[in-house]
Parts: structure tokens; sequence; C-alpha cells
């Protein structure tokens, strides 16, 4: 049976949203079964990982699983700049492209996000409406904590000021002054993206132990390198989501950190895993799960 092609198109994010939002719908190999909305993950990683996005979508179409990948507002291709991103903006995108998804497929959509945009994925989750909200909630190298994540952004900032301090002498570019100008209201540009301080405070506030809602299964795949042990913090963050009553799974698997590799990488055992999951985004009955 023929692989039908990803089709392009803008989704309207509706009036005073920023204009419309990329996105890459496949469709699914014969009979659609189930449906699930690409989370992507945040700045460069982003576009790191398009490769492995666009290899899901066709894993998953095989099985009978629609997808739709969005650049979110003000990335990729999508209106606006990184400089009006806002969450509450991202988390409504995802709103959008799971309605438009389901209106499409028939399916309610699974969530799928990477890195940052897992935690953006279980913020959604945890907010939508329980009608609108996914039952399913696939995890790829969740961030666990968004301070934690913001701090390490900013050293790339840091990293880029040790190499070029000009003849006048250094500004202070450690991680604490950065963060003090955000909290000032100052907009800072990182790695070639301008961050607004209303996106970053938002970030800071972020911990994926708080977000998981019971209800909404997860599976959370971690990707490293072999013979690795469980960091405490992510032990830590199972329990509590456990504590919480949040039903989740974890697979560790050995391979690339693909989002953040110099050259584009993919990490096959990830895509196979994951694509193992397809009968369960086919579930439409909630309390079958």
């Amino acid at each position: 049976m023929n692989q039908p092609a990803a089709e392009a198109f803008f989704l309207q994010a509706g009036a005073g949203a920023g204009g419309q939002r990329y996105c890459l719908y496949q469709p699914a190999v014969g009979a659609c079964r189930g449906a699930l909305v690409y989370v992507p993950p945040f700045a460069e990683e982003m576009n790191k990982s398009r490769r492995m996005a666009a290899l899901l979508a066709l894993a998953l179409a095989r099985r009978g699983i629609a997808t739709l990948r969005i650049d979110l507002h003000g990335c990729g291709d999508s209106g606006g700049d990184f400089a009006d991103a806002r969450w509450d903006g991202w988390r409504d995108d995802v709103g959008h492209a799971s309605a438009w998804l389901e209106a499409r497929s028939g399916h309610r959509p699974a969530l799928l996000g990477l890195r940052l945009g897992a935690l953006l994925a279980l913020d959604y989750a945890a907010t939508a409406d329980p009608a609108d909200a996914p039952r399913q909630l696939i995890l790829w190298q969740p961030v666990l904590d968004g301070a934690t994540f913001l701090t390490q952004f900013l050293r790339l900032r840091t990293a880029g000021a040790m190499m070029s301090v000009s003849a006048t002498g250094a500004s202070d570019n450690s991680t604490s002054a950065l963060r003090a100008r955000l909290a000032a209201g100052e907009a800072l540009e990182v790695a070639g993206y301008e961050l607004a301080p209303a996106l970053a405070a938002a970030i800071d506030t972020l911990k994926l132990a708080t977000l998981g809602r019971a209800g909404c299964a997860l599976h959370w795949f971690d990707i490293g390198q072999p013979g690795r042990a469980p960091s405490p913090a992510t032990d830590k963050a199972l329990a509590t989501l456990r504590e919480r009553g949040v039903e989740v799974d974890v697979t560790r698997l050995d391979g690339p950190a693909f989002w953040g590799s110099q050259e584009i990488a993919t990490c096959e055992s990830l895509l196979e895993a994951t694509a193992a999951l397809a009968p369960r985004f086919a579930l439409e009955d909630a309390d079958a799960l």
C-alpha cells in the first residue's frame, strides 16, 4: 500500500493570536485508527529534531495513526517572531492543533512532546476541558524542571560572551545577572533567539511532577548512554506522579541526544518503541485505558 504524502498547510490561530501556524498533516495508511499531535521542543532543539518527527509520522502512518506536526507561534514557518512567543499562546496552539486533527481524523489525538514540548503537552492536558483533554501522552526525554532548563539555556549566552569579549571589557553575562535582567523586563538574545521576559518567567515555574493529570496515561521514554543509572531527579518525579494517581510507565533506551547533537541524528529504537504504542492511541473508550 502506498504511503500518502504529508500535507502542508497553515492553521489559523484566531484573532489576536499572531497569525497562522505552519502544520504538516500525515494521513494514516489505509483506515485511520487513531491520531497524534507532535509538540516540538524549544528553540534550536526543534530544528535538530525535525527528522525524528518526520520519521515518527511515517512509522505511525503505517500503523493506521494520523499525525499533525505544528510549528508553534514565533517558531519555524509560523507567524510571528520568537520574541512574540508566550507560554499560554503555545498552549493554545496545542489545543487548536488537537481540535483540527480530531475533526479531520475522527479520533481524539494523543500528544507526544519532546523535551520542553513534553511540559507543554502536559500543561495543556492538565488545563484542558476534560472533553478535549488527551487520554494518552508520550514524553520523549522530558524536561523535569523549567528553572533548571532556563538556566541551561541562558548558559549558551554566557558561553558565547566568553568567546567574544570586546576590547572595552565584558559585561556581566553570568546566569544570575541574565536572570536579573529578565526579571527587570528586558528581553535577551540567546543563541540567536530573542527571549521575552514573560516566556522566561512561565518556563521558570514549570515542574513535570506537578503537571501530570489522572486519567491521562503517560508513556515516558528516557534516552541516553548504555549502562546509565536512573537519575534521582527522575525517580523523584516518577514517585510524585504516581502518588498523585497518574498512570505512568518508563522505557529506558540507549541512543543519541538527537535534539542537541552537532549533526542531525536519529534514534531507531525510540521510533520503534513509540510506534509499538499505536494500538493504545487507537483506543477511544476512556474506560478501556
